[in-house]
């Protein structure tokens, strides 16, 4: 596929030839950007590069996350009697200096994977779906930007991610593999790439597909890493420990960290993983973080608004504590806020609610859909529980309540119409039955996708009820947001490809 070089503000080489070019960027808080800039094949030299460089990725966050997030703050925040709207509120990489847009496509898709997408991110390069940091032949390997500052520069590196440290996105910040789902393989890269700080979900498959293998954090052990598996433990963690791979003590779906929604008040936020990872990296010659928002893809593949917004929030919070950083050390920090594609195809705006939204009624959502599935579903399935007593569940967790019920007003937009209720009993029904969906289906997949019915259904009427409405289960073709701000952030306005988002970070790095 031919690339589509529209970007701005930063200069192309084209068939090796040598390009000087000035660019004009203008950053959200309007004022204009001049930057002389020298390329050679993607190339560009500064004068004093970034010592510390946050990049903190959303793994399937694009436009309509960011902006879902911030109207739901705004609707939360808004005085209820007033009857004019005031806007969303703004995520605090929203007003970053620089900010673009970046196409996601890979060799395989319009409509990429993480492993593709975080390797062009990584690498600079495109690939196959499910590829991490091979070429589309796997056989050729990249190294990925990550390796290059720790080998070139000697930079310190830490890789955090709400979801398993040997999944796709982190994988591809040090891990080469023909396939994502290599995950012993990837394990042992990890082990191997000599990386100062990882953070988050649990590793995959530690002792491999068929459970013979020595397992992974033995091996981590022996490689000279202390790894913790407490919060407790993981306070006490300074750099005097050295390297050091840490494991969320409350581990929820798949080994992940548990959703924002979903987490306890004294078990660790993202923010806590970033802020120790700060302690753990901070030294004069400069350290790379990459930190991923795993789960809010995970929840837009399972079309739930409430959870995607809760994890987005929780990715902010952990990019204020880069920015606080960033206060302390202007003028040699760069954070970056990306996604790697967009996941679910969210929209604000539901045919059923027309031009209204009602994005406050998300607030009424006290757990995620998983959390639902293994602490209530699953009992419901072993008990019998009757219809009408899981209708109190729904209430007491959702909010949905039906026609009859003197405790709302009646003009409430939480209520269920009797089309709504009857999606609900259907859904009820088809996962009390045991049977599994048939996704050969469509009209089962459609509704279900690959989801326990009634959680899916539950978590579609109150998304659409709130005025939010899912075009998919699976990843789309949008473009992510690019927002930077600090050392050489302005490079990072216009419109570009994502391997560009690479190119931009080695020229000002000045990394071979």
């Amino acid at each position: 596929m031919k690339k589509n070089w529209i970007s701005k503000g930063i200069a192309l080489a084209i068939a090796g030839t040598m390009v000087i070019s000035t660019a004009i960027a203008f950053g959200s808080n309007g004022k204009t950007i001049t930057t002389s800039a020298k390329s050679e094949v993607g190339t560009m030299e500064t004068e004093n590069p970034p010592k510390y460089v946050f990049l903190f990725i959303g793994d399937g966050m694009s436009y309509p996350q960011i902006q879902a997030t911030s109207d739901y703050l705004g609707s939360t925040s808004q005085n209820k009697n007033s009857k004019v709207l005031t806007g969303g509120k703004a995520l605090s990489f929203m007003g970053f200096d620089a900010s673009g847009s970046a196409t996601t496509y890979d060799s395989t898709s319009f409509c990429p994977d993480s492993a593709s997408t975080a390797t062009s991110i990584s690498t600079g390069n495109k690939t196959y779906s499910s590829v991490i940091n091979m070429d589309e032949s796997k056989t050729k390997t990249y190294e990925t930007i990550a390796e290059k500052l720790k080998n070139q520069l000697g930079y310190k590196v830490g890789v955090i991610s709400t979801v398993n440290l040997n999944h796709a996105t982190p994988a591809a910040f040090y891990a080469h593999q023909p396939s994502r789902n290599n995950y012993y393989e990837i394990g042992l890269e990890m082990i191997e790439s000599d990386f100062d700080y990882f953070a988050g979900g649990g590793l995959k498959e530690t002792t491999g597909k068929d459970k013979n293998k020595e397992d992974l954090y033995a091996l981590a052990k022996k490689a000279g890493y202390k790894v913790v598996k407490t919060d407790e433990e993981a306070k006490k963690l300074t750099e005097n420990d050295g390297k050091a791979i840490v494991i969320g003590e409350t581990l929820a779906d798949s080994d992940s960290l548990s959703y924002d929604n979903d987490r306890l008040n004294d078990e660790w936020s993202l923010a806590d993983y970033v802020d120790k990872g700060i302690d753990m990296l901070d030294n004069d010659n400069g350290f790379f973080m990459m930190v991923e928002g795993g789960k809010i893809d995970w929840a837009c593949h399972a079309n739930d608004a409430g959870s995607t917004i809760g994890d987005t929030i929780a990715l902010d919070e952990s990019v204020k504590e880069a920015i606080d950083f960033y206060n302390q050390h202007p003028e040699e920090t760069l954070i970056i806020v990306t996604g790697d594609h967009e996941t679910g195809g969210l929209t604000i705006g539901y045919a059923g609610t027309d031009y209204n939204t009602y994005l406050s009624n998300l607030s009424n959502q006290k757990i995620s859909y998983a959390r639902f599935d293994s602490d209530y579903v699953s009992k419901y399935k072993e008990n019998n529980t009757s219809f009408e007593d899981v209708l109190k569940d729904v209430k007491n967790l959702f909010g949905l309540t039906t026609a009859d019920d003197t405790t709302v007003a009646a003009d409430s937009k939480l209520i269920l119409t009797d089309y709504e209720l009857g999606r609900i009993k259907a859904a009820y029904e088809k996962t009390m039955s045991g049977d599994k969906v048939n996704n050969t289906m469509q009209e089962e997949y459609v509704l279900y996708g690959t989801y326990e019915p009634l959680s899916v259904t539950i978590t579609h009427i109150l998304n659409n009820k709130s005025g939010i409405n899912f075009a998919s289960y699976s990843h789309t073709g949008l473009p992510v947001g690019v927002f930077a701000e600090g050392d050489g952030a302005e490079l990072f306005n216009g419109y570009y490809d994502n391997t560009d988002i690479y190119k931009k970070l080695a020229s000002l790095l000045d990394i071979k």
